[in-house]
């Protein structure tokens, strides 16, 4: 049988709470920010593989999985879900009794995320792990404005299924799941969606929130920030995705002490290979022990 996280709330702003999953352990303390329009149920099988070795926690971001879904587009600018993201710090160290998480993981605009919180003053992060993160050549900031394909796409996304087994077909039918990991696609058939009053099913993160979030990037500039990021950084490139690896590199070279890895994979690094995302946190974990 699976394990099953535990789960609890946190107030970050007025009338926003993001939703947590602890998996437990007692090891280095993890804490983990998903992709636009997924949820923190995506990390599982990462979680589970990872077992007692590390204390790990995945947020909801705001609009995502089981937290509150604010109104209005600029509730969902990236630089009040960074601040978002350190109010989460916050609130785990004072839970967990830590001065400081581990290490924070995030993937794509959770990795943009991560980048954008560890330059604030009171960020409190040892270091940061992100994956195939959303970064655009300088002066872009990291997203682009309304009407782009992405938001487009986003909007076009069918919201409501008669049940999970219908979602699971669809879903499988379709190139963008071709490559997932299958205990990973579970996770997501089972905490991407909700139970609705007439006995559907219905996307947890509304295509409509996840467009909007593809809109609001612009108000995160991490290249603006990047000589504030002062801790430890890595930055991995997905090979088989669509961003710029040079301009990944240009933004490592702003910052204290960041480098950029290549990983044999699409965009979606932990969903199609977890595995890899493990075996990387398990070296950076050897690398900076406690």
């Amino acid at each position: 049988m699976k394990a099953r996280p535990a789960r609890s709330r946190v107030a970050v702003a007025p009338d926003v709470e993001l939703s947590l999953q602890d998996w437990g352990g007692e090891g280095p303390l993890l804490l983990l920010h998903h992709a636009n329009g997924f949820c923190a149920g995506t990390w599982a099988e990462v979680a589970r593989a990872l077992g007692e070795q590390a204390r790990v926690i995945a947020l909801d971001a705001r609009g995502h999985g089981d937290s509150s879904v604010p109104k209005g587009h600029d509730a969902y600018r990236w630089d009040l879900l960074a601040e978002d993201l350190t109010r989460v710090v916050q609130h785990v160290l004072r839970d967990a009794g830590r001065e400081r998480v581990d290490l924070m993981v995030g993937h794509s605009f959770g990795g943009t995320i991560s980048l954008g919180a560890a330059a604030l003053p009171d960020a409190r992060l040892r270091r940061v792990l992100a994956l195939d993160p959303v970064i655009l050549p300088p002066g872009l900031g990291s997203g682009v404005l309304r009407g782009n394909p992405m938001a487009a796409g986003a909007r076009r996304r069918k919201n409501v299924f008669v049940s999970r087994g219908e979602a699971r077909q669809a879903w499988r039918a379709k190139p963008f799941f071709a490559r997932w990991h299958p205990e990973v696609f579970e996770d997501y058939v089972e905490e991407g969606l909700r139970e609705r009053e007439d006995g559907r099913v219905e996307l947890k993160c509304a295509p409509e929130t996840e467009a909007t979030v593809f809109e609001t990037g612009r108000h995160l500039d991490v290249f603006a920030r990047a000589a504030n990021v002062s801790i430890p950084v890595v930055i991995q490139w997905a090979e088989q995705g669509s961003f710029s690896r040079a301009v990944y590199q240009q933004l490592a070279d702003m910052m204290a002490e960041a480098t950029v890895e290549t990983v044999p994979t699409g965009h979606l690094v932990p969903m199609e290979r977890p595995d890899l995302v493990v075996e990387r946190i398990r070296a950076l974990l050897r690398e900076h022990p406690l």
